[in-house]
């Protein structure tokens, strides 16, 4: 008997075959389980369902039922910490989505609303199942209605390692963070084939939903890495930041940057000219724990930067706006970018630091045809309504509207916050009396923030 329970074992963990397996490798990507194995501590992973098959008994499927259906789901741990986990198999049908795939799915999701851990998926499907129809349609709103009911309760992360198209998309889309791998990862509501019908338009898979496309045009996709080993890996750094839920607190790591060091380095990098650029990144840098920030849409709307840090070992969300772009303008994409990104931070009770130096909104026709005064404002209530302790360091200027409007929500929505401007060669209209001018040393580390993340 146990023999014979090894060897269904054996046979589910072979999913569609060795050949497809082999094809899978020469495409350059891993399988369900390989990627499972690397996203997971070593030996943590605990499989449900591994024998499952589907239920279709058309067009000759009652004839092929291997294990498990499509998709390997279950639980493990990343650094100690429980997560729950389901990746599409794609030499199983193409990893495409029937009744009982589905209904694995879901069966994770609640596990991990009900136990208060984040969800990740894998995700590499060609799509529904054509051959159940409607039941496989079926399948999709069941897991939307997921993916809303653990939205800002537990943090969700979706990472595309291959096809993922039509209603497949929507998913990922309802997440916290998705990310793609270049040339091997593709989303789009209709493929190329259905646009060159449609619009006569010549364009490749690539092109319209690659990693690339979703990174720095269309924002869809916050991180895109190299290959799937990569990706897996800035995953498990990525949930490092977070808490398990919207009840837990972030994870406190050890640190070994001194508290109180003095960062001399920071006199010099406001420019005395105050139309010469200089990069945030190197102040965030200087700010967190051994310089580690972990940016969120890097190569989208360069001209604000969002990300996380840790602060004696405390997570801490960074806004930040970039002088080296657009001399750190506001724009409907970076306003967009930054909102999504404190509503995160809001809802999961990590504290937002944000640098501020900004001349304003972007003028133009085209922001205003854009509708960057409903996109703007999206930012102005992502901060009011946030109730997470906040701090604002004025690095060098903050104009006009934004200064008024914008950061004086900052001061006014959080609690003990703080309003701190780097001297000699801040400047700021609207920001009020409660501005404390700060050596530009103090602000190297947790003197200016202390308060943030108590």
């Amino acid at each position: 008997m146990l023999f014979r329970s090894e060897t269904r074992r054996d046979d589910a963990r072979l999913g569609g075959g060795q050949k497809r397996i082999d094809a899978q490798h020469a495409r350059g990507k891993l399988t369900a389980r390989e990627r499972i194995d690397l996203l997971l501590d070593e030996g943590s992973f605990e499989e449900f369902d591994m024998f499952v098959t589907h239920r279709c008994t058309d067009f000759g499927m009652e004839q092929q039922k291997p294990a498990g259906d499509g998709v390997v789901t279950g639980w493990g741990t990343i650094n100690g910490r429980l997560v729950y986990v389901f990746s599409q198999d794609f030499t199983v049908f193409g990893g495409s989505l029937s009744q009982t795939h589905a209904q694995k799915i879901c069966k994770i999701q609640d596990m991990a609303i009900q136990n208060g851990a984040p969800v990740i998926g894998i995700n590499d499907s060609g799509g529904a199942r054509i051959q159940e129809g409607v039941d496989s349609l079926a399948g999709y709103p069941e897991v939307f209605q997921r993916n809303i009911e653990a939205s800002g309760v537990i943090p969700q992360i979706s990472v595309i390692m291959g096809p993922c198209a039509g209603g497949a998309v929507y998913s990922p889309a309802m997440t916290d963070f998705i990310f793609m791998v270049k040339d091997t990862s593709y989303m789009f509501v209709t493929g190329p084939d259905v646009v060159k019908t449609v619009t006569n338009e010549q364009v490749t898979a690539e092109e319209l939903g690659g990693a690339t496309t979703h990174t720095r045009k269309s924002s869809v996709a916050d991180g895109a890495f190299e290959n799937d080993v990569e990706a897996l890996a800035e995953v498990r750094r990525l949930v490092d930041f977070l808490p398990a839920n919207n009840r837990d607190m972030p994870p406190v790591r050890p640190f070994f940057d001194e508290p109180d060091r003095i960062e001399a380095s920071l006199d010099t990098l406001v420019p005395s000219n105050a139309n010469t650029p200089y990069d945030m990144k190197e102040l965030i840098h200087k700010l967190a724990d051994e310089g580690d920030f972990y940016e969120i849409q890097e190569d989208f709307a360069k001209n604000i930067l969002t990300g996380f840090i840790r602060i004696e070992g405390r997570t801490v969300g960074v806004v930040a706006n970039q002088p080296m772009v657009l001399a750190g303008c506001l724009d409907i994409d970076s306003s967009r970018k930054a909102a999504r990104f404190v509503r995160f931070c809001d809802a999961f009770e990590i504290p937002i630091l944000t640098l501020v130096d900004v001349p304003g909104f972007l003028p133009g026709t085209g922001q205003e045809y854009g509708g960057v005064i409903k996109h703007g404002a999206k930012l102005l209530f992502a901060y009011g309504e946030a109730t997470v302790p906040m701090v604002t360091v004025i690095t060098r200027k903050a104009y006009g509207g934004v200064a008024g409007d914008l950061f004086g929500i900052i001061q006014i929505g959080a609690v003990d916050d703080l309003c701190r401007a780097l001297g000699p060669h801040h400047s700021d209209l609207g920001c009020g009396p409660r501005i404390v001018k700060v050596r530009p040393q103090v602000l190297g580390r947790h003197h200016v923030i202390r308060a943030a993340i108590g």
